[in-house]
């Protein structure tokens, strides 16, 4: 399972989770940093990954249209990089139960 970092999450979190998410990536690393939330959405289902976002519209976009792509909305507002590692790290069990529910679109960790 590959995740797609949405850019309200620093792109500093590849490095630290590669090990337990390898093939991640941010937004970034593929210049979508000024694309509009459609052209991610679009981009994860070509690409196979998983958005990770700290804010709702792609929850929302999810019950629009389903998956794919999934979506993990981290519920933590302005929250630091070692924060969100260690939930993803916390959760990797809940994670790839998510990824391999073929009925689920979205997972929230607060």
């Amino acid at each position: 399972m590959t995740l797609l970092f949405d850019h309200n999450i620093s792109r500093k979190l590849i490095s630290k989770i590669v090990d337990a998410f390898p093939g991640s990536a941010h937004i970034s690393a593929f210049n979508l940093q000024k694309s509009d939330d459609k052209q991610i959405w679009e981009f994860a289902i070509t690409n196979g990954f998983t958005i990770v976002s700290k804010d709702n519209d792609f929850h929302q976009l999810s019950f629009l249209y389903g998956p794919p792509p999934k979506v993990i909305w981290i519920q933590r507002g302005n929250c630091s990089t070692l924060e969100v590692e260690t939930i993803l790290r916390t959760k990797v069990g809940e994670i790839k139960a998510f990824h391999d529910d073929r009925r689920a679109a979205f997972l929230i960790l607060p």
